[in-house]
Formats: C-alpha cells, structure tokens, sequence
C-alpha cells in the first residue's frame, strides 16, 4: 500500500484563523488536472471569508487568482502535457442549466468554484478541469500569470460596453480591477478620467496615462464621459455613476456593493431622461467557456499592454500564514495586489 503524498494549505478553520495544514495531495478526476500551484493573489472577496467566517463550511481553503504548472493529467486528458505552465479560470460551471445552455457560464444556477466551492489554490496543488487551465506564453512570468483572473474581470466590465477610440470614459474606483480597466481602455484608445479618494491610487491611475484625481466635478467639468465603469462598490460611487455619465451614455456597473443603495428621484431620472444604457457586470466568462475575456487578458499582459505586475505591492510565503490578510487591513501603506509565492519563478 503506497504512502498518501500530503502537501501544505492555507485553511480558514473559525473567523479570523487561517490555519497552516497538512492535506492529502488530490488527484484529478476525469477530464481533470492537478496543477502545482506558483502563485495566488487575495481577491476582495477573500477579505469577508477570514475576517467574518464568511464561507460556506469550514475549513475552506482560499485562492481563485492563480498560476503555476500542470503537474498530472487526469483520464481522458490529451490537449495538455505535464510541465505546461497555465493560469486557471476559478469557475466549474454545471453546463446543463438554462444559461450554461445559452453560452452565459457566469449565469449558472448550479456552479463550483475553487476557493470557496472547491478546494482553492492557496496550497501546493491544486485539481481544475483540463478546460480550466490556460496555457500562458513562455515570455510571462508566472507571476503575472496569477493576474490574468482579476484582468479578466476588466475585460468582461468594458466589453459590457461599446468603447469607441477617443470616447471619454470614467473609472470611480482605482483598486486593482479599477486600475486594470484603465489600461484595458487605454488599450482600446478611449481617454480615461479616474476618480478615487486615495491619493496615492490616483497617482498610480495617471502614471497609467488616465487624467486622475479625487474631485469628479473638477475632471468632468468640460466634458461628461460617455461612459462610465464604476468599481469601487460603493453606494455613494454607484449614485454618482448615473449623475457623472453623459445623455446616451452608457454605465457598467463592476464592483460589488458594500451597502444599500438609495437613489433620490432626480439620481435615477437620469436614466429616463438620458436614456441611459445601464448594465451589470458579473465574474468574466463567456462562451466557449472561459471565454474571450480569458484569451484576450493573456493577450494584453504578453504584449505589454498591461503591466499586470505593476499591481503587486506584497508577497507572501504559505507559512507567513494570516498576515497578508491582516496587512490588507493595515491602513499604513498602499495596498494593491498582495500575492503568496508557493513555487513561483
């Protein structure tokens, strides 16, 4: 009887514990591969399931932004080879439900996910379904690589809109989807006003070429942005999208909301009387599944386009355990991308 290989995990074991674990290496399943993870990022949505508890059962283990190597291939896996270098889309649709049907994956009433469904990604390995795993250029490094994830968002929050080359456009909010949506519209040749109370963020948006700055009525004073992508997730951002954008205009609404949203009677008929055209944005997937958002946030970071390291402002080793978590908190000190290095290179 052979001996069961363990690894190393990050696990939210109780509220605010993460615990260092020893687990059983998984193996892939049918269709399935198991990849050694090289790096992980902390998403927002990480912060509530360790500071709050906020998973479905414990323990969990976290992390959906990641990379690394395919280092075993499940049954009936050919279109991948052990060694081949990937980032992996988090996503495990059911494929069967109404909107698995019609190509909207995001949609899926049924679905998995690793990180908080599945097991996540902060550990040695990890199993994805083969068609998860998408192979990334040998020119990037595997740490950009575990940027392609939040990248794909920004793509999906753009592409619910129709940019035009030289359209004004507005970003409220410039944490890392915030920033990396800028340089998805600057890529597509819009021209980018950025709003955000950080004036260190604001900075980093006009290094990226965005006219930036923390008063919106100072950087729409001569011209209303045709469109505007809000994604800070806050009520009083996500009232002042709707005041910001031009008639005819259009509003992507990217951040997730952090409190109720009240709308006074003048706010909202802004979207009768401009005819606004107001959407949501969710995950960033479509089909064929990942989706474009996928191949094109590979294409972005590989040609330069996007300097998705720029976002990094910490890394992390496994046994430093919570303190990334805790650093995040930290109001000393600007606070993008934090990334755990497992076996990164």
């Amino acid at each position: 009887m052979s001996e069961t290989k363990t690894m190393q995990a990050l696990s939210v074991t109780g509220v605010r514990r993460l615990d260092l674990v020893a687990l059983p290496v998984p193996e892939p399943g049918p269709g399935e591969v198991l990849v050694r993870v090289a790096w992980c990022g902390i998403c927002g949505s990480d912060i509530p399931r360790y500071f709050e508890g906020g998973v479905h059962a414990f323990p969990q283990v976290l992390g959906h932004e990641f990379s690394g190597e395919i280092a075993a291939l499940g049954p009936g896996v050919d279109d991948h080879a052990v060694g081949e270098r990937v980032a992996v889309a988090p996503l495990v649709p059911c494929g069967h439900c109404a909107y698995c049907q019609k190509g909207r994956p995001a949609l899926c009433t049924d679905y998995g996910f690793i990180g908080s469904r599945r097991q996540g990604a902060l550990a040695d390995y990890v199993v994805a379904p083969a068609r998860n795993a998408l192979p990334v250029p040998d020119t990037m490094s595997l740490e950009a690589a575990a940027l392609v994830e939040p990248l794909t968002v920004a793509v999906h929050g753009v592409e619910r809109t129709r940019v035009r080359t030289g359209a004004l456009t507005m970003v409220l909010g410039a944490g890392v989807v915030g920033l990396m949506t800028v340089m998805v519209l600057r890529a597509k040749g819009a021209r980018v006003l950025v709003c955000d109370i950080d004036p260190a963020k604001v900075g980093i948006a006009a290094g990226l070429g965005a006219r930036a700055g923390t008063d919106t009525e100072e950087l729409v004073a001569d011209e209303a942005p045709e469109i505007v992508i809000e994604t800070a997730g806050s009520p009083v951002t996500q009232a002042m999208t709707l005041d910001l954008v031009a008639k005819d205009g259009q509003v992507s609404y990217v951040g997730t909301g952090h409190g109720d949203l009240v709308l006074g009677p003048s706010t909202f008929e802004k979207i009768l009387r401009g005819e606004l055209a107001v959407t949501g944005s969710w995950m960033s997937y479509s089909a064929p599944f990942p989706g474009y958002e996928w191949s094109a946030a590979i294409g972005l970071i590989a040609s330069g386009a996007v300097n998705a390291e720029a976002m990094v402002t910490g890394e992390y080793a496994l046994t430093d355990g919570a303190r990334a978590f805790e650093d995040i908190e930290d109001p000393g000190g600007l606070r993008l991308k934090l990334l755990y290095r497992l076996s990164g290179h």
